[in-house]
């Protein structure tokens, strides 16, 4: 903090930086063994994991614990998310939050409370009204057969018919119903198999206990930007919006009433134009060590704009650009060193051949960049350790690619 101005207080970009990775997890020693208690810490700081099918190095919801714990066993994330029991009841469930994600089984009445804007299954909510009978033999078999994928329920209801296609992402007309009762909340994810949704009625996965707490939209908008605040640390109102993607007016009358109520307190951060809301819990470590490569659908850099406001680093996902037009490469992860977002590498994992590719390896301006190549290296071993792959390849692309080669081989 630097002092007030009015009646705000006023607070450097460094502080705001810190503050924000602190509340991220960055600032938590990883563990020699992760167990499902450390998994429980970070959930606790980051909320919500978001899912992307995308699997060109490893997918999205796997991605951050190991940014924040390092090598863990994949399967601990599969059984709080997708397995129940009573030694291990499930810790996650599937809805739409951010985008597609995992959030705690307790929030879940949260994101069907109408806080949320109207999301893109709205749009096509007409398909119930126009095959009511589909509908309900939809969900007399995910009752009978669930949890249960879209295909397997096509070919229970329809034998040899054949899939009736339509032009919404291609999806068949039990698909689109499927996804539309997901998005309402009437159906959820019971489990996955090999990444295959697999539906199941939402009160045989979601205790009674939970399915019975009402909340209207906006006292689940306030719950819901409590919970942004203490993901993020230090935002500005839309940064705290956009982390569930809430409707704007019940966010900002959210915002207002805890900042009334002393659990947000407004700042002037140095270099942001929009006033900041800091959590009145939230640390602001002296400093932040350490390294993490980030996945594209990290919550620390997944809202692009906040990204640059914070880090002075311009981000862009480069998926959808034609390869021609690409600038940095196809799936781009930001390598954060010591608090600062130094260098990129465009990353593959070559599972045929047991390695994990670099295709392209680009420094930040001003870095170290002797020092940034070396920890790299040694964080890229560590990824492809934990993917089972047996060695780094970086390919001459990028203007760290040639330092990025001579530590790999030292790594």
């Amino acid at each position: 903090m630097r002092g007030t101005i009015g009646d705000v207080q006023s607070m450097s970009a460094d502080v705001a930086r810190r503050i924000a990775l602190s509340a991220q997890g960055f600032t938590d020693l990883r563990p020699s063994a992760a167990t499902r208690r450390h998994l429980q810490r970070v959930l606790s700081r980051v909320q919500l994991l978001q899912i992307d099918s995308v699997n060109v190095a490893v997918r999205a919801h796997y991605m951050p614990l190991f940014s924040r714990l390092g090598s863990y066993e994949p399967t601990l994330l599969d059984e709080a998310a997708w397995t129940h029991s009573v030694r291990k009841p499930r810790l996650l469930v599937e809805t739409w939050a951010h985008e597609a994600s995992l959030v705690p089984v307790a929030d879940w009445p949260l994101f069907h409370s109408g806080a949320k804007k109207r999301g893109w299954w709205q749009n096509y909510q007409t398909i119930l009204e126009r095959s009511p009978q589909l509908v309900d033999d939809v969900l007399a078999a995910v009752k009978e057969l669930g949890p249960i994928g879209a295909g397997a329920l096509e070919k229970a209801l329809m034998g040899d018919r054949g899939r009736a296609k339509g032009p919404w992402w291609d999806w068949s007309e039990v698909k689109r119903i499927c996804e539309v009762l997901f998005g309402v909340g009437v159906l959820t994810t019971g489990t996955r198999r090999s990444f295959e949704r697999l539906y199941d009625l939402t009160e045989r996965v979601i205790p009674a206990d939970v399915l019975a707490q009402k909340w209207t939209a906006d006292s689940g908008a306030r719950e819901l930007v409590l919970r942004s605040a203490v993901a993020l640390g230090v935002a500005t109102e839309p940064d705290l919006r956009d982390y569930y993607r809430l409707d704007p007016r019940r966010s900002q009358a959210a915002v207002a009433s805890l900042v009334e109520d002393g659990v947000l307190e407004p700042v002037a951060v140095e270099g942001w134009k929009a006033v900041g809301y800091r959590h009145v819990e939230a640390k602001a470590p002296r400093r932040v060590a350490g390294r993490a490569l980030l996945c594209p659908f990290d919550p620390l850099i997944w809202e692009r704009a906040r990204t640059e406001r914070i880090f002075g680093f311009r981000y862009r996902i480069e998926i959808y650009v034609p390869e021609p037009r690409r600038v940095h490469g196809y799936y781009v992860f930001p390598f954060l060193l010591d608090g600062a977002l130094v260098a990129r590498v465009d990353i593959k994992a070559d599972r045929a051949a047991g390695v994990l590719r670099v295709q392209s390896a680009w420094a930040e301006e001003g870095v170290d960049r002797p020092r940034v190549a070396v920890e790299l290296a040694a964080e890229l071993r560590h990824m492809a350790d934990w993917l089972g792959l047996e060695d780094v390849l970086v390919v001459q692309k990028g203007d760290l690619a040639a330092e990025l080669i001579a530590a790999v081989l030292t790594a």
